[in-house]
């Protein structure tokens, strides 16, 4: 077996997307600016730092607005919490970890370069505009570049004796414009390694999607794009995996307004009462349920099946050659790969419920850990007690993962690469191990054990159409949506035996007394006649 590998799994499915195509040539609309006429891009480009540079003689001041993103710094402080979260700082049970794995993960990053800490974040020419204003389609950053497109022709995938041509920057940089749902899912919709399996609501089929999958992004309709619910200011997305909200009863937002609400909730367009006053009983349901818990009932519903497991312990297994190999599915994914273990995929997936006021917990690099437990890599706080918790629909992702035994913490593994150090070079865990968690200036123990791991995404695109919300009796039933959720009185659901008792004995007292009074007054009309 060769000793030299590329990249992951994950990094093949970047490749030859189909629907990115489906934007290329199209005429940028809405514009007031036609880019194909300014002087400064009438040239070709050797690289991306170039365009850049070429941008910011008129855009002045948008690197620096950049700079001071999330997307820029994969760093974000937990107010609610205290944690310093961010890509650099959470491990997942996913692909895990991109801090030993940099100029791979860095294919998602809005900059050029960003291979390890060595990566000058105050730099303004390495701010990548093209990753997210692209509306050629043909815009495409390749794994293992360290956040680059290719420059020249390229094998990819590797060994495919498939070749990719290098980016027409110049044409590119032409053709600019607002983000898309194409260019805000390039990396969204693949986060977690390949098409839907991250976040079960986020996709490819949500780039031109049916009203039936999401009302407000419906191509042939409302045709939202990201930034109409993220609404963005100096570049500053609002929105956030590491501090949901879960709650707003503030009413309908004002969009321009500065009382530092988020946007993104359903409230901030429909208000605190969305259904007409007939249906009154409904908008009382939002003190306690999120809009997303009836509106989405299930997710992964794009024809896209979404990772629901992923067991990292048993990668390694070869065929009868002795080589690695794929096990494919009915899906036409893989349930087993050598190089990362066993998966399990679904689609439209019911989600599971729970109360959630938007606190989460992480277990962060250096936790201690218990391997005979469940682990929960994050942690959804709420109560029913909790006037800021609400019933939300979340997917659970199941996992289980390499831990360093000696020291009971998270593991984090160098999985990807062009040298031996990769893990699956000779499927060696102790080294891909020593080598990521040397990365981290911390010294391994020598022991690799695997923990079960559980991991909770909130579910909140993939809005379906009112006719196929949630009924009534799909939650008010024994064995219904929310069989799980304590707390609160379901009717139907819910029942108390002794007041059963005493109803049904009043009743049918009652009925005994109509029926009595009726012979009554049946006897007393012979009588007269």
């Amino acid at each position: 077996m060769k000793t030299v590998q590329t990249s992951m799994l994950m990094l093949v499915l970047w490749v030859g997307i189909p629907w990115l195509a489906t934007a290329a040539d199209q005429k940028v609309e809405g514009s007031t600016a036609d880019h194909t006429k300014f002087e400064e891009l009438q040239r070709d480009f050797s690289n991306g730092p170039e365009v850049t540079k070429a941008c910011l003689t008129c855009h002045t001041e948008a690197s620096r607005q950049i700079h001071s993103t999330k997307h820029w710094t994969w760093d974000y402080l937990n107010a609610k919490t205290g944690q310093q979260l961010g890509k650099k700082n959470v491990i997942n049970n996913f692909c895990t970890s991109v801090s030993t794995n940099m100029d791979f993960c860095a294919a998602c990053h809005v900059g050029y370069g960003y291979k390890d800490e060595s990566f000058d974040f105050q730099s303004e020419k390495d701010v990548d505009c093209l990753v997210c204003h692209d509306t050629t389609g043909s815009y495409k950053k390749i794994p293992g570049l360290a956040g680059h497109p290719n420059y020249k022709i390229m094998e990819w995938p590797p060994h495919s004796g498939k070749f990719r041509e290098p980016a027409d920057l110049r044409k590119i940089a032409q053709n600019v414009g607002k983000t898309s749902r194409a260019s805000c899912g390039a990396c969204h919709f693949f986060g977690g390694g390949g098409n839907g399996v991250k976040h079960g609501d986020l996709d490819s089929s949500l780039t031109n999607p049916k009203r039936y999958l999401d009302v407000h992004m419906d191509r042939d309709g409302l045709n939202f794009s990201c930034t109409e619910c993220h609404a963005t200011e100096n570049h500053q997305l609002p929105g956030s995996r590491y501090s949901p909200t879960a709650s707003d009863d503030a009413g309908v937002l004002i969009r321009g307004s500065k009382d530092g609400r988020n946007p993104a909730t359903c409230q901030a367009c429909h208000g605190n009462s969305p259904h007409p006053s007939s249906r009154d009983k409904l908008n009382t349901h939002s003190k306690k349920i999120a809009c997303q818990t009836c509106h989405i009932p299930e997710y992964a519903r794009g024809d896209i099946a979404t990772k629901m497991v992923w067991d990292w312990s048993t990668a390694g297994k070869m065929d009868e050659g002795g080589h690695p190999y794929k096990a494919m599915g009915s899906e036409g994914r893989a349930n087993y790969d050598s190089k990362k273990g066993h998966f399990s995929w679904e689609k439209n997936v019911i989600p599971e419920y729970q109360w959630f006021n938007g606190k989460v917990n992480y277990t962060l690099f250096g936790d201690e850990i218990d391997p005979d437990d469940l682990l929960k890599i994050n942690d959804f706080a709420g109560s029913p007690d909790d006037p800021d918790s609400r019933i939300w629909p979340v997917k659970v992702m199941k996992g289980k993962q390499p831990y360093d035994a000696g020291r009971n913490t998270l593991a984090v593994f160098h999985a990807a690469g062009k040298d031996d150090t990769a893990y699956w070079s000779n499927f060696d865990w102790g080294k891909a191990v020593k080598v990521g968690m040397a990365s981290r200036g911390v010294e391994y123990s020598g022991e690799v054990g695997f923990v079960e791991t559980e991991m909770r995404w909130p579910i909140t695109h993939m809005v379906a159409p009112k006719a196929d919300a949630l009924q009534c009796e799909q939650c008010h039933r024994k064995n219904g949506r929310l069989e799980g959720i304590e707390g609160v009185y379901l009717p139907a659901r819910d029942s108390f035996p002794l007041i059963d008792k005493a109803g049904f004995t009043l009743a049918l007292l009652a009925l005994l007394g109509v029926l009595v009074h009726g012979l009554g007054r049946y006897i007393a009309a012979k009588r007269r006649g």
